[in-house]
């Protein structure tokens, strides 16, 4: 579960020759359909007219591949969000989606099942750094050893903390918890400074609490469901773990304040006016904390997942319409090489996002291994205009430590655990095996019924 920012980082100069290799830059007619050899696409995820310099440089994307590929038309849709579940399942049911298509990885499965997305594997091969795009990233678009997307972006879950803060309560702003008996002690010190400030905060409404509950038993090398899918696995010893932590902090040390059932639209304000000093968040956050809430990219750092087991792995993608003709899915592959998939180029284009003061430097997308993740990151310091060093544990621990991505049936499994958090966090006496018993239950009803 993520908020729906989607962000387009830059417009492309035009290259002075073909960057994408040979088949990339091919405009022969096995390659295209129509009159003259000519192919026509739609591509939804055009930002809104609410984001006018993301708009622009998607448009202006467009024309700039264009001029490479006179033979490829695309037509970007204006829809947001671009993956809206009140409509999602409707569009594909009704054969209503664009030739190419945005969605998030915990709806990449369902689609693939229910026969919804072409098969791509034949074009994807040449896709320049492919094989450096990270395993855990690239396999979400994968069936039976079968490509049936490219990802745009990823995310993991990481704690995001007050430097201020944890220099005013005598800790090391450069060393930010790794364990989740760190986070205690350091959730102590920090709600010790009083005036309002509060230690640590968690979800626990909207959903938001059973995704947080997930990213929390991830954590401590937990599942929510068994490995089949079909029952849940959380009523256990690592999902004990995770509310006990919970509830000693709320009540025994008294750390995470008395305001609770909160959700994103509570947490970042208290971040961004510097009277909180941790919680769980993706790094997509830090920028909605400075230019919505009052943040400053100096107090705010990210560290890796407390527990270093596994950290919640998440994002979006393309697929294809099921229906795309052969030259349709060549063409939205090579769009999606240009503007989603090459260092410098699209999204990646530090340079122009920096001449926009667009943030530049952020752990995230962090898409790539080998090769291609040395050029980025060379690229991204050259251009960086945020503090690099505020995010180097979490980008250290991101090397090593393994993801996973929400558990099927994500939003049902979220509501019923939304409960349980919200239970340990409002009441004292709250009994966590029966809640976990009975958590159990329902989301084994719930999956019996999928």
């Amino acid at each position: 579960m993520r908020t729906p920012t989607p962000s387009r980082l830059g417009v492309l100069a035009l290259a002075a020759g073909c960057v994408l290799g040979v088949a990339a830059c091919s405009s022969s007619s096995d390659n295209s359909s129509g009159s003259g050899g000519d192919v026509s696409i739609t591509v939804n995820c055009w930002p809104p007219t609410s984001d006018p310099i993301d708009r622009k440089n998607f448009s202006d994307d467009i024309a700039s591949f264009e001029k490479l590929h006179p033979n490829i038309h695309i037509t970007p849709k204006d829809e947001y969000p671009c993956d809206d579940p009140k409509t999602f399942q409707a569009k594909l049911a009704g054969g209503q989606m664009e030739n190419v298509f945005y969605v998030y990885y915990t709806d990449i499965a369902g689609v693939i099942t229910n026969g919804q997305a072409a098969d791509i594997s034949d074009y994807v091969k040449n896709v320049q750094g492919l094989n450096d795009i990270q395993p855990s990233t690239l396999n979400v678009f994968k069936s039976d050893g079968k490509f049936y997307g490219l990802p745009r972006t990823n995310y993991s879950m990481g704690l995001i903390y007050n430097r201020a803060l944890f220099t005013q309560a005598g800790l090391d702003p450069n060393k930010p918890p790794t364990s989740w008996a760190d986070v205690q002690t350091d959730a102590k010190k920090i709600s010790a400074l009083g005036n309002g400030v509060v230690g640590y905060a968690d979800y626990s409404a909207n959903n938001q609490g059973g995704w947080h509950y997930t990213a929390e038993i991830y954590s401590q090398g937990g599942t929510m469901v068994t490995p089949d899918g079909k029952h849940a696995n959380f009523d256990n010893a690592q999902g004990k773990a995770v509310l006990q932590n919970l509830q000693q902090m709320r009540w025994t040390d008294n750390s995470m304040g008395s305001k609770q059932l909160l959700q994103q639209s509570d947490v970042l304000p208290m971040m961004g006016s510097g009277k909180l000093g941790m919680y769980i968040g993706a790094p997509d956050n830090l920028p909605i904390l400075v230019k919505q809430y009052g943040g400053s990219y100096q107090n705010l750092g990210i560290g890796p997942m407390p527990g270093n087991k596994t950290t919640l792995l998440g994002g979006d993608g393309y697929m294809f319409n099921v229906k795309d003709t052969p030259a349709q899915i060549q063409a939205g592959v090579q769009w999606l090489q240009y503007e989603e998939l090459t260092p410098a180029q699209g999204q990646f284009n530090y340079q122009r996002a920096a001449a926009e003061k667009t943030p530049v430097g952020l752990p995230e997308p962090d898409l790539w291994n080998g090769a291609t993740a040395g050029s980025d990151a060379q690229a991204k310091s050259k251009y960086a205009n945020v503090p690099l060093e505020n995010y180097s544990a979490f980008e250290s621990a991101m090397k090593t430590m393994p993801g996973k991505i929400e558990p099927p049936d994500a939003q049902q499994i979220y509501s019923v655990l939304d409960n349980v958090m919200s239970a340990v966090l409002t009441s004292q006496n709250a009994n966590i095996d029966s809640l976990l018993s009975t958590a159990s239950t329902k989301v084994d009803t719930l999956l019996a019924n999928q």
